[in-house]
């Protein structure tokens, strides 16, 4: 350990006892779609081409790069989820930056769409749009 190194325990809580209340697990997503579905609104902010590719059920597609000019398909009265590719990827922290900036309520899916797939839990494929 570092000789200069000072831990403050009330820091570290206060960071954890915050951060639990905008972060959701990929486990606790798929039981607010099973009984809660009506209350949340999931949001996809990666790549057109990977939302085709397969998406978590029910979630709206607002890649990052159109996420300004599509902000109105959030919703203020719901808590709004985003999720991007994985752990590593900060596409659904900017986004929720930017939405709770305007309002909007928001919680990140840890792990992203990377560990919804690990869990096993069912994803969407479409061809377009349209589906």
């Amino acid at each position: 350990m570092k000789e200069n190194f000072t831990f403050d325990t009330k820091k570290a809580h206060e960071f954890f006892s915050k951060k639990i209340s905008f972060c959701t697990a990929p486990y606790e997503l798929k039981n607010m779609i099973e009984n809660e579905i009506d209350a949340i609104n999931i949001v996809d902010v990666r790549k057109y081409d990977d939302y085709i590719d397969g998406h978590i059920p029910f979630a709206i597609h607002m890649p990052i790069e159109l996420f300004e000019e599509n902000i109105s398909l959030l919703d203020k009265d719901k808590i709004n989820i985003f999720y991007c590719y994985n752990q590593f990827c900060q596409l659904a922290l900017k986004a929720c930056i930017m939405a709770s900036e305007k309002g909007y309520p928001v919680q990140i899916m840890e792990g992203g769409y990377l560990a919804w797939t690990k869990f096993g839990f069912d994803t969407v494929k479409t061809d377009n749009y349209n589906e």
